[in-house]
C-alpha cells in the first residue's frame, strides 16, 4: 500500500478513486507516563514517554486507515493528513486521526 501526503504518486497514474478513508486512535496516558512527563517538564528536556505514545498512536491511525483503504480495493492512499487532539478532563488522552483518499494506481 502506497501512502503519501501528495495528491498523486510519481510515476503512477490514478485510475480509480475509491473514496475518503480515515483511521482514528484514542490513546490514554497512564499515571507512570504522566508522572515521568511531569518530571521532564520540571527539569527540562524531551518527554520520551509522551513521544513514544504519540509515535505509537500515529502508526496505529495510519495502519487503520490503510486497512480501510485495502478493504475498499485500493492500492494507495493520497493526500494523507494527520491531526492530533487532546481529550479528557486533564487532557490526558490523545486522539490521532489520519485521513486521505483511497485510490487505485497503475
Amino acid at each position: 500500500m502506497i501512502v503519501t501526503t501528495t495528491p498523486h504518486v510519481d510515476g503512477k497514474k490514478i485510475v480509480e478513486y475509491k473514496g475518503i478513508v480515515f483511521g482514528e486512535v484514542i490513546s490514554g496516558v497512564d499515571f507512570i507516563k504522566d508522572f515521568a512527563a511531569g518530571l521532564t517538564n520540571f527539569f527540562g528536556g524531551r518527554s520520551g514517554s509522551y513521544e513514544g505514545e504519540l509515535i505509537k498512536a500515529r502508526e496505529e491511525a495510519l495502519g487503520e486507515m490503510e486497512k480501510r483503504a485495502y478493504s475498499m480495493g485500493a492500492n494507495a492512499v493520497v493526500g494523507v493528513d494527520i491531526d492530533y487532539e487532546t481529550l479528557g478532563q486533564g487532557g490526558n488522552m490523545l486522539m490521532v486521526t489520519a485521513s486521505g483518499t483511497a485510490v487505485i494506481v497503475e
